[in-house]
C-alpha cells in the first residue's frame, strides 16, 4: 500500500507565539495532521501546554530539539517526551548518547530521529566545522551509520542524500527531509533543498515544509498543493 500524503507532511511551526501556531493550525485544520515543534518556540509561554493539545486534539507532534547531552540526561528528556505522547523526537550525538536515548524510549511509540548535516550547510560549512577530508555526502552517510547501529528509527537528511542514506540501512532508517522548496521560490538559507517530488522519488519518508506553508498567503491552500505533489509522488514511486 503506497504511503499517505496527508501523513507524510509534517509542517513547521516556527512561529514567534503560541497564539501565532494555534492560528495556522486553524487556518489549516484538517488538511494537516503532523506539526513540528522546534527551537524557535521552546521556550515561548504555554509552548508545553501547547504541544500537550496538540496530541488531545489527534494531532501528531514533532519535537525537533536535538537533545545533545550525557547519556543520563538524555533518558530523562527522552522519556518525558514519550510520556506525553510525541511521536518523533531528534537527537544528536556519538552512539553511546544515542543507545541511552533509545534505550529511554522503552515501548513507547515514540520514533528517534538523529540529525546527520543541517540543509542549510554546504561543503565549506562543514568544513570550517573541521571535517576537512569529507564531502558533504561522506559526511551524511556516515552518521545515518552510526544511527543504524546504535538502533535509532531515522534521520533527518536532504533529499540529495535520502537514496543513499535508503540503500546503505537496507530500507531499514527513514529519512524525514527538510529544506522543500517549490521550484521558483526564493533563495533563502536552505542550501541543499530539493522539490517535495525530488525528495520522495529519492526515498525520502516524511517531508518537513516551513515557510512555503507557513508564509503563504493561503496557508491551507499552499499545504494542499505539496499534499496533491507528495501523494503523486509516492504513487510513482516503485
Amino acid at each position: 500500500m503506497k504511503p499517505q500524503a496527508k501523513d507524510r507532511l509534517i509542517v513547521a511551526l516556527d512561529l514567534e507565539t503560541v497564539a501565532d501556531a494555534e492560528r495556522l493550525v486553524e487556518r489549516l485544520g484538517d488538511a494537516v495532521t503532523f506539526y513540528k515543534v522546534g527551537l524557535v518556540m521552546q521556550l515561548a509561554e504555554g509552548t508545553d501546554e501547547f504541544i500537550r493539545r496538540l496530541i488531545a486534539q489527534g494531532k501528531r507532534v514533532f519535537l525537533d530539539y536535538k537533545y545533545y547531552d550525557v547519556p543520563e540526561t538524555l533518558r530523562k528528556a527522552v522519556s518525558r517526551a514519550a510520556g506525553i505522547g510525541v511521536s518523533f523526537l531528534t537527537i544528536h550525538g556519538s552512539g553511546n548518547l544515542i543507545r541511552a536515548a533509545v534505550a529511554a524510549k522503552g515501548g513507547s511509540d515514540l520514533k528517534l530521529f538523529t540529525v546527520t548535516v543541517l540543509t542549510a550547510m554546504d561543503r565549506g560549512d562543514i568544513r570550517e566545522m573541521g571535517y576537512s577530508e569529507h564531502e558533504v555526502g561522506e559526511l551524511v552517510a556516515f552518521r545515518a551509520r552510526k544511527a543504524l547501529e546504535a538502533g535509532c528509527d531515522g534521520v533527518i537528511a536532504s533529499g540529495q542524500e535520502a537514496e543513499t542514506i535508503k540503500a546503505l540501512s537496507g530500507g531499514k532508517l527513514l529519512v524525514i527531509t527538510p529544506g522543500i522548496r517549490p521550484d521558483g521560490y526564493p533563495e533563502d538559507d536552505q542550501k541543499r533543498r530539493t522539490t517535495a517530488a525530488m525528495a520522495i522519488g529519492a526515498g525520502a519518508d516524511y517531508l518537513v515544509v516551513g515557510r512555503p506553508i507557513t508564509d503563504a498567503p493561503d496557508p491551507r491552500a499552499a499545504a494542499e498543493g505539496f499534499l496533491r505533489e507528495m501523494q503523486a509522488a509516492f504513487e510513482a514511486r516503485a
